[in-house]
């Protein structure tokens, strides 16, 4: 199954090895390349532009648009959503679109863990996302 990972830029690393896991399960597992350079240390002046203006490290680098292209190319979605910001299962605005996305593309979306108690928590169930509970052997 081909899975375009999704989540916040906080779990690049946590990304790069969920997708190699992926892939060695016979699983055709993407991450956006930029994500990728980050987790590996590769492009620390981008950390810097993102934390002074990540609304416009988006649209100039047009990650919205490269998730969109993944998504609709791809079978699934998978959310990684770990702790952050002192939320539990996290996810964040942009992985709240991504999932749209998957959504009205009839895409499977998994949540690596649990919905978060969040103030979007209805839109998430609503688009009724399998719950892995950190277990990849259930993605099928």
């Amino acid at each position: 199954m081909k899975i375009t990972l999704c989540g916040s830029i906080t779990f690049c690393k946590e990304m790069v090895k969920l997708r190699d896991q992926l892939n060695e399960m016979g699983h055709e597992a993407i991450i956006c390349p930029v994500m990728e350079d980050l987790a590996l240390g590769r492009n620390p002046e981008l950390i810097k532009k993102i934390e002074k203006n990540h609304a416009q490290v988006k649209r100039e680098g047009g990650f919205i648009k490269w998730y969109y292209d993944a998504i609709v190319n791809s079978n699934a979605i998978l959310v990684l959503n770990f702790e952050k910001k002192g939320i539990k299962n996290y996810i964040g605005g942009n992985t709240l679109m991504e999932m749209g996305f998957a959504y009205v593309h009839d895409k499977k979306i998994f949540l690596l863990n649990s919905v978060p108690e969040i103030s979007y928590k209805d839109e998430i169930v609503a688009m009724e996302p399998i719950i892995l509970n950190g277990n990849l052997d259930l993605i099928k």
